[in-house]
């Protein structure tokens, strides 16, 4: 079979089951593993997802009901298939090292391993049932594990002032992992590869760029373009090793200022700092802070942005709910012309677009697409925003 493009989104949390049990308490409680699986399919158009709660043992229970029942079936290269929709089954992780806490993602071949994992995790972690639990254990007897199990171990947003490698935890990845088994490194919503490429230990790794979706229109929030064979678990190993001409084509991503960490931001009056290398806020005085992705990258940076040969472009990506005056009703009429949000924001004619949802939003689809969107800063939270005066 021939190698084939298509969409990746590897970061999405579970809110609920459908028995209501929590999983992410921060997550919408319509995010069940269904829910997820038939929006990436029927609404997203995403053929490969990733839900990193499939620890949990409900969520396990809930996945072999719908294998039984015919819902869903096992890839034979691993992962849970629904429609034209592959699931992989992964984790994310809370480990303490270094200055502080920082979290990663795993992922397994399937239900089986997923299962030996909840078994290893319970025995260092308080409540295996919630998603992004503290692990007992060190990041190395970790990054062990999943390799014994033939996994994926993905540091997770690692940029970001809460809970990241580089943001909380260490000026170097190599201080705290075996560089040896990291299979990739998400970078998060507030970064892209022109800002993490000015680390040089990061030169050997393929990014990946994920939603860490909490609700369903979120999900595709930020996603991959693939070139593998099919949708399922070896193939993603094989794009992320770039083994056989398998290989991460494109990283769609936010522009950095749409994230919501890129500047640093006043905790106290909420204004966005011009560095974060000022003792005090300049507009309350106050020397309370937190710290934006950028001047965090400005400290740590050991080179100029400097791009592998094998680093795919990085494509910043608007996604529908944030083209201004794109509400739920026109969404539903542009997905009953087009089918997916993929194919609105990749393939639509903009013409029909227009048709369907006006022109004004034609307009910002168009913009998006050239990368021309007027956008202003996020920080401290506080996502960024496309410009909804912007003429051309």
């Amino acid at each position: 079979m021939k190698l084939q493009e298509i969409f990746a989104d590897l970061h999405i949390h579970i809110g609920r089951t459908q028995g209501n049990l929590p999983v992410k308490i921060t997550a919408a409680k319509n995010m069940t593993f269904e829910a997820i699986i038939k929006e990436a399919f029927h609404r997203k158009g995403i053929q490969l997802i990733g839900i990193i709660d499939a620890q949990s043992p409900p969520v396990q229970e809930e996945i072999q009901a719908g294998l039984d029942k015919g819902l869903y079936r096992e890839h034979p290269e691993g992962g849970i298939t629904y429609g034209g929709t592959t699931c992989v089954l992964g984790a994310e992780i809370e480990l303490k090292e270094g200055a502080g806490a920082f979290h990663v993602l795993v992922y397994l071949p399937g239900l089986e391993q997923m299962r030996e994992l909840t078994a290893w995790l319970e025995r260092y972690m308080k409540n295996v049932q919630l998603s992004t639990q503290r692990l007992r254990q060190s990041a190395l007897a970790l990054q062990e594990k999943v390799w014994e199990w033939g996994g994926l171990f993905i540091p997770a947003h690692v940029f970001t002032p809460f809970k990241s490698v580089y943001g909380n935890a260490a000026p170097r990845m190599e201080q705290l992992l075996d560089m040896k088994k990291v299979s990739a490194v998400e970078l998060g919503l507030s970064s892209d590869s022109v800002l993490a490429d000015q680390l040089s230990e990061l030169a050997p790794f393929t990014f990946v760029t994920n939603s860490d979706a909490h609700s369903l229109p979120k999900i595709g929030r930020e996603y991959n373009q693939l070139l593998v064979r099919d949708a399922s678990f070896q193939e993603l190993k094989r794009a992320l090793a770039r083994e056989g001409g398998r290989r991460v084509q494109a990283n769609y991503g936010l522009n950095p200022k749409l994230g919501k960490y890129y500047q640093t931001r006043c905790l106290n009056c909420d204004e966005l700092w011009p560095s974060s290398q000022i003792a005090c806020c300049p507009h309350c005085s106050s020397p309370k802070k937190v710290k934006g992705v950028k001047d965090r990258i400005e400290e740590i940076a050991d080179q100029p942005s400097s791009h592998p040969t094998h680093r795919p472009p990085y494509i910043y990506q608007v996604p529908l709910e944030f083209i201004p005056k794109l509400g739920p009703k026109t969404l539903d009429k542009l997905l009953q012309a087009f089918g997916t949000e993929m194919n609105v924001l990749h393939h639509a004619e903009l013409e029909e677009i227009r048709q369907v949802a006006g022109a004004a939003i034609a307009h910002y689809i168009q913009l998006a697409r050239e990368q021309r969107l007027a956008l202003s800063e996020g920080g401290g939270g506080v996502y960024g925003k496309v410009d909804p005066l912007q003429k051309s």
